[in-house]
């Protein structure tokens, strides 16, 4: 694959709770460049970012990493992201709904927060890892009944990423239109052409404008 197939298809990606004005700085530079599919960044970076990179695609994340914000919270959080210039979201699901099976609450949580991103697109997180296959199967249907735009493999935050047998259920499950974003240890460029490969449409990284430049 071409770098720029990749590069249009990669959130630019730097969460770290340690992160300075400079390295965003850096990383959005990097992203104009590059032309990245967007910057993927902290809220509180958000308003900083758009005032230095005005017509960058900014997205960050909310009810990040954890997921067990209250809605209220995270609807709040993505008003005020939306507010600061945020043009994608990146949500979190609350895994304790999901092992407490509390797919309506699921349901509506994505959808109250889909109505707070204002036509901003929506990746719904449903963090793989800690999810057994049925859990899968289940956060597939339920993401697919929703609103939302995508469904996320991972934050990166936790024991494990994105694996090919993820990509490839999520595929089997998901509505046909719902899109694939596949994030968390892609770390060369053999994992991103094959996360692309098998049906990913975008991918989540902090390393892949190193890796192919």
């Amino acid at each position: 694959m071409e770098n720029s197939y990749i590069f249009e298809r990669t959130d630019h990606t730097l969460l770290s709770t340690k992160a300075t004005n400079e390295e965003i700085l850096k990383l959005c530079s990097e992203a104009a460049k590059y032309n990245t599919a967007s910057v993927c960044i902290p809220p509180s970076y958000i308003k900083f970012a758009r005032n230095n990179f005005p017509a960058l695609c900014l997205c960050t994340v909310i009810g990040f990493p954890n997921g067990y914000n209250t809605t209220a919270v995270k609807v709040f959080e993505t008003a005020e992201a939306v507010k600061d210039g945020a043009d994608e979201i990146d949500m979190v699901i609350n895994l304790t709904m999901v092992k407490n099976k509390e797919w309506d609450n699921i349901l509506n949580e994505i959808n109250e927060i889909k109505n707070a991103c204002k036509g901003k697109l929506l990746k719904v997180i449903i963090e793989t890892c800690d999810l057994t296959e049925e859990e899968k199967i289940k956060m597939c249907e339920i993401v697919s009944a929703s609103n939302a735009d995508y469904i996320k493999t991972s934050t990166g935050f936790s024991k494990s990423g994105a694996t090919a047998e993820d990509i490839i259920l999520m595929r089997k499950y998901c509505r046909t239109d719902l899109k694939i974003k596949a994030a968390g240890g892609i770390s060369t460029r053999e994992d991103a052409e094959n996360f692309l490969k098998l049906g990913a449409d975008r991918l989540g990284s902090s390393r892949i404008v190193k890796l192919l430049t």
